[in-house]
């Protein structure tokens, strides 16, 4: 006798011995509904503004963190691909021009695509671009026959480009060390999304307990040894506790690996040195893995979107398992 009163089932019923089953069932509704409802909305803010954050991620910050980098080194490497032309006594070459044109165009075109995909202001950085374009220009085209006006162009181009604090370079980096602190920000989770999780995982912990509680006082009172409403309850419960934490979890680490990839690729174009065009091969590289990284995942898609339903479910099924125990034994009757 003192064994059994000494278990776990003895000291729960010890404890519920002074409530009526009427009003203990009641109670056990009212809390595993008001449970399930709120770990059901907290798990669903949760997932739900991880989802936000990779999609940010993917449509606005990388692209916006790429497009800086390529437009930086699309500008040294048409500047360098003049100077090669004057070195070797080219311009004026059929065809010799191509490279150094299409590297200024790659970098307005950059500059463009990102234009609606960042807060800041590229209005200075467009129009250096612009004045450092038709420097350029003019001394590979215009003046190709009269040497020192060629030179002081190519002299006043090369100043745009790369002059302290407000040359093109010196802002393009100081736009990509803002953008990419907004894309660290937008992957990172937050003190009040992982206190949110916090509070959806204790919650199911809590649901469980509460659906274990209400088995107990049905077996116990009541005489039924199954409600296939709160099983299914507390496996879907099980189940909110486990899958989206790891697909959470699988998604925070992709954003991480972007995060640290567009790091790469930053410093990548900011060392770019004398090569360039070595550089623009290794951040086209790093962009695919950034892209693969942060492409949108349709089984993740399909857990966010599942989480909802299932959150409605963990608050229908306790309703239904004790509503209808409770109507067909007591409220039937009043």
């Amino acid at each position: 006798m003192s064994r059994r009163r000494s278990s776990p089932a003895a000291l729960w019923r010890d404890v519920l011995r002074p409530w009526r089953t009427r009003r203990l069932l009641e109670v056990h509704l009212l809390v595993l509904v008001l449970l399930a409802a709120a770990a059901a909305s907290a798990l669903f803010l949760s997932c739900r503004q991880v989802q936000r954050n990779a999609d940010a991620l993917a449509a606005r910050e990388a692209p916006a963190v790429q497009g800086l980098a390529a437009t930086r080194l699309a500008a040294l490497r048409a500047d360098q691909e003049v100077h090669a032309l004057v070195a070797g006594n080219l311009i004026g070459v059929a065809g010799s021009g191509e490279t150094y044109r299409s590297q200024l165009s790659a970098a307005d075109q950059g500059l463009s695509r990102i234009a609606d995909r960042t807060d800041q202001d590229l209005g200075t950085v467009k129009g250096l671009l612009a004045t450092y374009t038709n420097s350029l220009t003019l001394g590979a085209s215009l003046y190709r026959d009269q040497p020192l006006m060629r030179e002081q162009k190519l002299e006043e181009a090369h100043s745009l480009l790369t002059r302290d604090r407000v040359g093109l370079v010196p802002r393009l980096d100081a736009l990509q060390r803002v953008q990419l602190r907004h894309a660290e920000a937008t992957a990172a989770m937050g003190g009040v999304q992982r206190g949110v999780w916090w509070l959806a995982e204790c919650a199911l912990a809590a649901l469980a307990s509460a659906l274990v509680s209400a088995l107990f006082v049905l077996r116990d009172r009541c005489g039924r040894d199954w409600n296939a409403y709160l099983l299914a309850a507390f496996a879907l419960t099980v189940l909110l506790a486990v899958v989206p934490l790891m697909t959470v979890s699988a998604t925070e680490d992709g954003l991480t690996r972007a995060v640290g990839e567009l790091r790469q690729i930053t410093e990548v174009s900011r060392r770019s040195g004398p090569e360039p065009a070595a550089a623009q091969r290794s951040v086209t590289e790093q962009s695919e893995d950034v892209r693969q990284d942060t492409d949108d995942d349709a089984w993740a898609d399909r857990v966010y979107r599942g989480t909802f339903a299932a959150g409605l479910l963990a608050v229908a099924l306790p309703a239904l398992g004790l509503g209808l125990r409770l109507d067909k034994d007591y409220w039937r009757r009043l």
